[in-house]
């Protein structure tokens, strides 16, 4: 694989001529292995999390997953990497440190509050970007996106009353409080990595931001004491598969898909997430939804296929224009 010219300030680069993203496989299919991946990454979390601190194994799915893609980003897209402008750079180094906050409360979430709860809340993203657009942008709130976000808000709610009854932990509302948060962090994700694939390769991409968030999950775990040493053999296995299945396959294969199909289009298909989860969770962790759960977990669903039926008329130009000086 050559090396692709870097792209010149202020020019947009087609998508199909990018290293890494020729369509040599159908973008839907690429989604239903991307679901499939993350959809099995709240297992191993909590696999790891019986001898690993949650922060500690943040750490180590970012780490690893970079470790893998440094060697590529380096031999292969050396020059586009030097091509990198401050304002890309900028917007990397964010859409890194939303990506580490995600994982940082979503993970640390699975110690208080069901695998069915915290990746039912964790979906949400999909409406707190609708919602961020209105209040920053001034996109109108339509009907849909409206009912849409009520009907989520309300599942979440009920969601938060469930586990409080049939908690796994003393402190289930913490746990839901953490996944929610993930969910608005990894919105800042999804919304920079809608702007900047369509000027870089995804190599680049994902390397330097799954970078930064491992630094910064490195960093965090440093400050707090948490050990990052020690672990059993069969945690590093755990480690080695969130890297490996959620994360580069999962989060890489949704990554590509953004630079061939509409933003809209994509947060709907995760939308299989959840169920994907649950039903692993039921299969290898014995957690079984109550009634209450599912139905709380319809209505964030619905709501999140609601609102995003309204239509993505200014959903190419959510962005300003790149700065190019």
């Amino acid at each position: 694989m050559s090396e692709h010219p870097a792209p010149t300030a202020g020019t947009r680069r087609d998508p199909r001529d990018l290293v890494g993203d020729r369509r040599s496989l159908p973008p839907r299919l690429a989604l239903a292995i991307g679901i499939a991946a993350v959809s099995s990454g709240s297992i191993f979390v909590r696999f790891a999390q019986a001898d690993a601190p949650s922060l500690s194994i943040a750490a180590y799915r970012l780490s690893l997953a970079t470790l893998f893609l440094l060697p590529f980003a380096l031999l292969h897209h050396r020059r586009e990497l030097r091509g990198l402008k401050f304002p890309e750079w900028r917007w990397l180094l964010a859409s890194g440190f939303f990506l580490a906050v995600h994982f940082g409360t979503w993970i640390t979430s699975l110690e208080y509050t069901s695998v069915a709860s915290s990746v039912a809340l964790v979906s949400t993203s999909p409406l707190w970007v609708a919602l961020f657009a209105r209040i920053v942008w001034r996109e109108a709130m339509t009907p849909f996106l409206a009912f849409g976000l009520g009907l989520a808000l309300s599942g979440s709610i009920v969601i938060s009353l469930a586990e409080a009854r049939t908690a796994i932990s003393s402190q289930p509302f913490l746990g839901n409080t953490l996944a929610l948060l993930g969910a608005l962090a990894v919105s800042g994700y999804w919304l920079i990595g809608r702007r900047l694939r369509r000027r870089l390769s995804l190599i680049p991409y994902v390397t330097i931001v799954y970078g930064t968030a491992a630094l910064t999950l490195l960093a965090a775990a440093f400050l707090i004491r948490q050990p990052l040493t020690g672990f059993k053999p069969t945690t590093y296995g755990w480690f080695l598969l969130l890297a490996l299945l959620p994360q580069l396959l999962g989060h890489s294969a949704f990554n590509w898909a953004l630079a061939h199909l509409p933003a809209a289009y994509i947060a709907i298909a995760t939308l299989g997430e959840p169920i994907g989860a649950a039903i692993l969770a039921f299969l290898f962790l014995s957690e079984t939804p109550s009634l209450l759960k599912l139905t709380a977990a319809a209505l964030i669903l619905a709501g999140i296929w609601l609102a995003l039926r309204q239509k993505p008329a200014k959903s190419e130009n959510l962005y300003p224009p790149t700065p190019t000086t």
